[in-house]
């Protein structure tokens, strides 16, 4: 329902379910904070058309920097929610399938700000692999160490700009593949936009690198 009725606004207000963001730029002679006033005039302007109101508690405006899906957006990019951080580095050595697999839960959902994510990961899931006897080596307490310490530094995203040209980083070893997507920004810095990487296949790992 939202996301429909904001359909013709989507060029600076997005929705997810009943969450909407609105992001604005200095434009045409007009400060970022005058265009912002702008577009949130004309969403609620639609909201009304439509009967549609909002939370005034759960409102935040012309803030430097939101909340979106787990991260936080600012005009400097996209950072992990530090409170998800904390509590993947703060995690205890697991004792079992079940902790290891409640803490590599909280870790894909940042996989993103890591490079060779599936790499530093995969000792760990192999304790995963049915009929594997669990037993806590120290590879996998390197591997779990090294996760915390990539997010404990985690980059500040950039925001992709569809204007600007990307390029793309690639890697691979015996058994992961990887790439970085890349921009340069405005000020020439080359950035990441997004880490990916997954485990081979059985069959990809008998292909030339």
């Amino acid at each position: 329902m939202v996301s429909h009725v904001l359909r013709p606004l989507r060029a600076f207000a997005r929705s997810y379910f009943d969450d909407i963001s609105v992001h604005s730029r200095a434009d045409d002679g007009l400060s970022a904070v005058d265009v912002h006033l702008r577009h949130l005039r004309k969403v609620f302007e639609k909201m009304r058309e439509n009967k549609l109101y909002a939370n005034l508690k759960k409102c935040v405006f012309c803030a430097p920097e939101i909340p979106v899906l787990g991260c936080y957006v600012s005009k400097s990019g996209v950072r992990a929610d530090p409170e998800k951080i904390s509590s993947i580095c703060s995690w205890p050595t697991p004792k079992n399938q079940t902790e290891l697999r409640q803490w590599l839960g909280l870790a894909n959902y940042l996989h993103k700000y890591t490079k060779d994510y599936a790499g530093l990961i995969q000792p760990m899931s192999s304790l995963l692999k049915k009929d594997v006897a669990w037993n806590w080596r120290p590879e996998h307490q390197d591997a779990f160490d090294a996760v915390k310490k990539s997010l404990a530094s985690a980059p500040v995203l950039m925001l992709p700009d569809t204007s600007r040209p990307f390029h793309v980083v690639c890697d691979a070893s015996d058994f992961v593949i990887g790439c970085a997507l890349m921009q340069f920004d405005a000020e020439g810095r080359e950035r990441v936009v997004s880490y990916q990487s997954r485990q081979m296949k059985p069959a990809e790992k008998n292909y030339p690198v």
